[in-house]
């Protein structure tokens, strides 16, 4: 073999070798970074989007939303406008009565209209509370963002007695969704307890049914009384409403009667003592003036009567 041959056969295998490190693979698409963790942004797209409008004819309006789960929520408002109809106006958002950073830009008058939208991330309990748009100082729409609130809250205290049992109840309205499910607390100072309800004998019993929920305190006793606060559990947030509980014993609504009967004692015994003063009085004076009427009947009579009762006493 010539040495022309050995050679290119020396190129053919080292090129042999080197096609053996060259990578083929096709490289995929580089995965988007992953949002630190504890982060409370969600990544952008991962949340379901929904929306709300409002469109204002005055000065200002606000409008309850209720929000369950997690979401991408759109804002919009509309302002129809004053009677100036400026070509523009400064619009921006505030959330909590503080301004939204960078929220500020130029509303255009377009078909009479003022408009200016927003999308927020409500992704936690603390996300929810009042948004504002704001036109200037001229209008502003408030919206609300909240979880459904308790219904049929009583204003007037539950009242039961010592060693009795009791029902505590709260109830969600027909028309709002249906909690997950329902917490009761009770209120120790300034901070509240999470009653659990279990053990051989336990205290308390709580009863979940869907939009209702009772809370049994069984053997009551004084220190039962209080505020109970009942919470309806959604994704979002708990919503809270509260019983006051009073508990008293058996002598207590007597309290009331053995007052009454105590002051009309005091006073009879007052009136007693006044008419019996006032009828010694009467006696003696009566007594003091009887010598007297004897003097003026016997002045009345003459000297011929003195005369009289002179012989016969001779």
């Amino acid at each position: 073999m010539s040495a022309s041959w050995k050679q290119l056969l020396f190129q053919v295998l080292l090129l042999l070798a080197s096609c053996r490190h060259i990578d083929t693979k096709t490289p995929g698409p580089t995965p988007p970074p992953l949002a630190p963790i504890g982060s409370p942004l969600a990544p952008i797209g991962s949340l379901p989007t929904d929306e709300r409008s409002v469109v204002l004819e005055g000065e200002s309006q606000t409008e309850t939303v209720e929000v369950l789960n997690p979401v991408d929520l759109a804002l919009t408002c509309t302002w129809t406008g004053d009677q100036n109809k400026r070509p523009n106006v400064t619009g921006f958002w505030s959330k909590d009565g503080e301004e939204v950073e960078n929220s500020r830009v130029t509303v255009q008058l377009e078909a009479d209209r003022y408009k200016l939208t927003r999308v927020f991330s409500i992704v936690s309990e603390e996300s929810l509370g009042s948004y504002s748009c704001l036109f200037g100082s001229e209008a502003k729409i408030e919206f609300i963002l909240a979880a459904p609130q308790v219904g049929e809250v009583r204003d007037k205290p539950i009242v039961s007695y010592v060693g009795d049992s009791v029902v505590v109840a709260c109830k969600m309205e027909e028309t709002k969704p249906k909690p997950s499910t329902w917490n009761w607390y009770k209120a120790n100072g300034t901070d509240m307890e999470q009653i659990l309800g279990v053990g051989e004998a336990p205290h308390y019993e709580i009863r979940n049914e869907e939009r209702k929920t009772k809370l049994v305190v069984q053997n009551l006793t004084e220190a039962d009384g209080g505020l109970y606060y009942c919470g309806a559990v959604y994704t979002i947030s708990t919503t809270m409403g509260h019983v006051e509980l009073r508990v008293i014993s058996f002598q207590e609504p007597l309290k009331p009667f053995v007052a009454i009967v105590i002051e009309v004692i005091v006073l009879v015994a007052g009136i007693l003592l006044y008419e019996r003063s006032g009828s010694k009085k009467t006696s003696a004076a009566g007594n003091a003036d009887q010598p007297n009427a004897m003097t003026q009947e016997l002045d009345n009579n003459g000297p011929e009567e003195r005369s009289t009762m002179r012989q016969r006493k001779i």
